[in-house]
């Protein structure tokens, strides 16, 4: 593994933030730690309804972080997987971003109450509760051997078992090539990338299927893991286009990511949003074609008149917009343009993971209003959000400011910083 380019003069200057991240560290984790207690505050404050509020708030902003992490494991392993070299300059954001697993695993053990307050709060089958179609009772009986709770914690526990190792082993490997001019190292990375990406979609479409699915316990989709898959790396993409403006406006890798890097990062959103909405029409027409009860419920429920809007806003904002935008060259290569279309998709893989999570919470077939109720959207929602999205931020600077910004001696950086698009 030889590079065929020298490294430039001056290549390596800006590749360590410290102090410049370490304050950010310190205000996001502020405004994380106020907008969690505010949205704690409403929930309590509003009694049962609002307290439930809440924790599907918390489970959005949540699922939100997780596959943006989810995002970043894969991107790093395929990144080895196929030898690639232009992404070597911004692969390290990837990986202190995939960092974060332990923090999302503490961040996820307040769902732990609302597992187990015996309500199903979030969860329908953890309270035993049947649903609004009493033909649903015989399916939940049949699925009880694998959604009870004990089941429940031990698969979640293998799952940020898996996601944890997987990141730590890279990330160390990444960490190691730093400090040697052996591409040994990164040799083991590629050797390993390849059966950590089978283990890791594993872990990514189970973990779906539990934290996501099961709250409409009676309702099933193949196809489910793979669309929160697409959503993952677009949110991951988006989010490592911010985290590098974000850095060379503060005069960080400034030599180093230049627009040949930016626009393959362009297409891969492009590519990703056009994958996002293959798979997301695939499933709805297969159901559609069924026309099968226990499936079709699903779509029933986010097309009540609480829902139906964003349904559509679906479909035109997280998929028409985005295509229509990044379609040109142009855009992929425009700063201004690539990083509104970033912030778009990220906002919009946000959206995406409300549409999810959110209609469960007065879902006709789980026994709420024929009309869905009324959207609960609200300050509780952008207060929880901003709350764990601070805590996210604060945790990759603190992280970011201790280590390079790029893999100074990879094997393949000269071959990056030199890097062209055809």
């Amino acid at each position: 593994m030889t590079s065929v380019h020298s490294i430039p003069t001056g290549a390596l200057e800006g590749v360590h933030a410290g102090e410049k991240l370490s304050g950010l560290a310190r205000i996001s984790l502020l405004i994380g730690m106020a907008g969690l207690a505010l949205g704690a505050w409403l929930g309590w404050s509003g009694g049962e309804a609002e307290m439930r509020h809440f924790w599907f708030s918390y489970l959005v902003a949540f699922a939100f972080l997780l596959t943006i992490g989810m995002g970043a494991l894969f991107f790093t392993m395929l990144q080895h997987a196929v030898g690639a070299y232009w992404s070597v300059v911004i692969r390290r954001i990837a990986e202190l971003t995939m960092a974060n697993f332990p923090l999302l695993a503490l961040l996820f053990l307040p769902l732990l109450i609302p597992l187990l307050d015996g309500h199903g709060t979030l969860w329908p089958w953890a309270g035993h509760h049947e649903g609004g179609d009493p033909g649903h009772a015989a399916l939940l009986a049949h699925k009880e051997p694998f959604l009870n709770v004990p089941f429940f914690l031990l698969r979640i526990a293998v799952y940020f078992g898996v996601w944890i190792s997987l990141a730590r082993w890279f990330l160390r490997r990444s960490l190691e090539q730093d400090l040697t001019s052996s591409p040994t190292p990164t040799v083991r990375s590629r050797k390993w990338s390849s059966p950590g990406i089978i283990v890791f979609a594993l872990a990514l479409s189970f973990g779906a299927f539990d934290l996501l699915m099961s709250l409409n316990p009676a309702w099933f989709s193949t196809i489910f893991g793979v669309y929160i898959f697409a959503g993952s790396f677009i949110g991951n993409c988006a989010w490592m286009i911010l985290c590098a403006r974000w850095l060379q406006n503060r005069n960080l890798l400034t030599n180093q990511i230049n627009v040949e890097h930016y626009h393959d990062m362009g297409k891969f959103l492009f590519g990703f949003v056009f994958f996002w909405g293959y798979i997301g029409f695939s499933q709805f027409m297969l159901i559609w074609y069924a026309n099968l009860p226990e499936e079709t419920m699903w779509y029933k429920d986010r097309i009540t008149p609480a829902w139906e809007s964003w349904s559509w806003f679906m479909v035109f904002g997280h998929f028409v917009i985005p295509f229509a935008g990044l379609l040109s060259r142009h855009v992929k290569r425009s700063r201004f343009g690539l990083l509104f279309f970033a912030c778009y998709a990220l906002f919009m893989h946000w959206v995406d993971m409300y549409w999810v999570v959110m209609p469960n919470m007065n879902a006709p077939s789980l026994g709420g209003p024929a009309d869905g109720g009324s959207n609960p959207f609200g300050l509780m929602d952008v207060a929880v959000t901003v709350g764990l999205v601070g805590i996210f931020v604060s945790c990759f600077a603190r992280r970011a400011a201790k280590h390079p910004l790029l893999p100074v001696k990879d094997p393949l950086l000269a071959d990056s910083l030199a890097f062209e698009n055809a």
